[in-house]
């Protein structure tokens, strides 16, 4: 790991005025002489309330806020990005890396609003992606303030460049004095004469369009190492340069921004912050997901003494709501009750030991995981077992998608990568993620790691009894706003299925099935277990079959004592489509007897339709049983039974149930 001291040859990128130049330039006696001015002269950031403040020369705070970037900077050791990020490195050598920050959320609007509030998302009610949009208006509770607002307050020039993306209604005009969509063309000199200010400029980061890049700037596709949670393919490798580029890209932008504080004479008492909203964006297993690559983000503090400390790389736990704190700190503000930051340069500062995240409805996509990150270890908790980690999703159409669903059907994916991806999602995820930071060996079932099992398991507890609003669904009218006719995709989780109708009572919305390429007018029975966000299509079992969703496109369980019964209720399935012949594709590692049993409005028995006996294979069977003749005086048919009766522990895989 190269340290953030090091020196940095700049053979790429444009050169950025003074502030390239500005620690190379200064000889020791300067850098002596400077420091002894600073500790006479500077003013204390002591103040604990604004009164106090205004009797001191509070510095300005500008966030230099980056979309989707993962850590690929030369000052973070990344050997293809030694020397092509020059802008950054210079702020690493002039101020503080920390080499192990973490964001609250994997997406941008969640993060973001958590860092607008001081407290986690799932605290606020702000943990669904891009929520408030719809006819559901969000209010922050009391007695919560955003950030700026409070600085604001407390006369700071308060002013945003680019996108807020916040899941909850707030006022624009309390919050900043300067609002604007765009990145480019700040007001300098209103904000020079604004003085004190905190500012934040919005960077594209990992979302550059790096199109037009220049060629003999761009990364060699053939020079990167793709993770190890990706195929290691053309397709990646190409995703992974990429990224480079885009960093590259955006470090020019960030050269502007100095360049401008320099300009403009504010770099002297300006704390420039640089950081990101959460990982990667074109990597599946970054942007989105609660991971080591999903969370950890590239953080650096440069400024004045004394609220920036001399140069260093700082290796402790950071939870990114800290700089929300540190950020009042520095304004001479005392830090409010709900905050969940702590100030980082606290005189007593309590090193964390954990730092936590969740993750939500993303887009169209339902979800609700949790996590904690200890020193050594991640520990996450799956609460929605039946859909696979790549859900459908609003990268579906992009190459590298397409690439890892085309492996996975053809059998070319490796076996840790569909275990990953497509395989049974677990309740519960333990990392050794010094040793395995691509989150490859769940430990959960590895006796030497019970003691961190369990000990994770009281940490995650612990956090959670403070408050998730999570733990309930949305409201009807946010589910159908998001359900169908967003930009972004239609959603196929089984939540949508309440606010959607099913007209020919298969159990399976109108919407679900045209969405899934089905005739959602047939009335006819066809579960094929397909959908990533909707594996098990409703079908359920007893707590003793655990999750009855296996790989994507099977069910897949384990009889305990040879027994168990997994059934689908919620059909209405009308007379004149009653079923004359089942098919039903499985496989059982031992003799199995399997019955079929349907219930009806009028019947207060079910009715055994067919009883068959499995025999063990390797291969996938089709059973194809004729119905018996039914009674139309029974009603509506309205669900099934599948009893099985075997050895104990054998092995049951379906992987179609339906009828002609």
């Amino acid at each position: 790991m190269t340290s953030a001291n090091d020196h940095y040859l700049i053979t790429d990128g444009r050169p950025r005025g003074k502030n390239a130049r500005f620690f190379n330039a200064m000889s020791s006696r300067s850098i002596c002489l400077l420091f002894f001015l600073a500790v006479i002269i500077a003013p204390t950031p002591q103040a604990t309330n604004a009164s106090q403040a205004e009797s001191t020369k509070r510095p300005n705070v500008l966030w230099i806020f980056a979309e989707d970037t993962s850590p690929w900077m030369g000052c973070y050791g990344d050997e293809v990005n030694r020397g092509r990020t020059p802008n950054i490195d210079t702020l690493a050598q002039r101020g503080i890396r920390f080499s192990r920050a973490f964001v609250p959320a994997p997406v941008c609007s969640a993060c973001r609003s958590a860092l607008m509030a001081g407290k986690n998302q799932i605290r606020v009610n702000a943990h669904e992606h891009r929520s408030s949009r719809g006819p559901v208006q969000i209010q922050l509770p009391d007695p919560i303030q955003l950030l700026p607002k409070l600085l604001k307050d407390a006369g700071y020039f308060t002013f945003n460049a680019g996108k807020t993306d916040y899941n909850f209604q707030w006022d624009e005009k309390a919050t900043y004095s300067h609002l604007q969509n765009t990145r480019h063309q700040l007001p300098w000199e209103i904000i020079k004469d604004s003085q004190p200010f905190f500012g934040q400029i919005q960077t594209a980061g990992g979302k550059n369009n790096t199109n037009s890049f220049p060629s003999h700037r761009k990364t060699d596709p053939d020079q990167v190492t793709v993770p190890a949670d990706y195929p290691q393919n053309q397709i990646y490798r190409e995703v992974v340069a990429q990224h480079y580029d885009a960093i590259r890209k955006d470090d020019d932008f960030i050269g502007d921004i100095l360049e401008e504080l320099e300009q403009h004479e504010l770099m002297d008492n300006t704390i420039v912050v640089y950081f990101s909203d959460h990982g990667a964006n074109n990597l599946v297993r970054h942007k989105q997901m609660p991971t080591e690559g999903g969370l950890h983000v590239p953080f650096i503090i440069a400024g004045p003494d004394p609220y920036v400390p001399a140069s260093s790389v700082r290796d402790d736990l950071v939870n990114m709501l800290d700089l929300s704190a540190t950020t009042l700190h520095w304004a001479g503000l005392s830090i409010p009750d709900w905050h969940e930051g702590q100030n980082l340069f606290a005189e007593k500062l309590i090193p964390r030991s954990a730092v936590y995240a969740a993750k939500d409805r993303l887009d169209h996509t339902i979800d609700r995981v949790r996590t904690v990150r200890s020193s050594r270890f991640r520990y996450t908790r799956n609460f929605k077992t039946d859909r696979i980690l790549l859900q459908p999703q609003y990268r579906d159409p992009k190459d590298y998608v397409v690439n890892l669903r085309e492996l996975y059907a053809t059998g070319k994916l490796t076996q840790p990568l569909k275990q990953i991806y497509f395989g049974e999602r677990p309740e519960e995820e333990l990392y050794d993620v010094e040793n395995d930071p691509s989150q490859l060996i769940n430990l959960c079932a590895n006796p030497m790691y019970q003691s961190e099992l369990e000990h994770h398991r009281d940490l995650l507890d612990q956090w959670l009894a403070e408050g998730d609003m999570g733990v309930e669904e949305e409201s009807l009218a946010e589910l159908a706003y998001q359900a169908n006719g967003q930009k972004w995709g239609e959603g196929v989780n089984p939540e949508y299925e309440m606010v959607r109708h099913d007209s020919d009572g298969d159990g399976l919305s109108d919407d679900w099935e045209r969405i899934n390429l089905r005739d959602p007018s047939d009335g006819r029975i066809l579960f094929a277990f397909d959908c990533g966000g909707w594996q098990t299509e409703g079908w359920q079992g007893g707590a003793e079959l655990g999750n009855l969703a296996g790989y994507l496109g099977f069910l897949e369980f384990t009889l305990p004592r040879g027994k168990g019964t997994i059934r689908r209720d919620e059909l209405k399935i009308k007379p004149d489509h009653y079923p004359n012949r089942w098919i039903i594709r499985t496989k059982t590692t031992h003799a199995t007897k399997l019955k079929l049993i349907a219930k009806f409005e009028q019947s207060v028995k079910g009715e055994t339709l067919f009883s068959t006996v499995l025999q063990p294979s390797d291969n996938l069977s089709l059973v194809e049983m004729e119905s018996m003749k039914l009674d139309g005086s029974l009603g509506l048919l309205t669900g099934l039974e599948i009893q099985l009766e075997s050895s104990d522990g054998a092995r049951i895989e379906i992987d179609s149930i339906e009828t002609n």
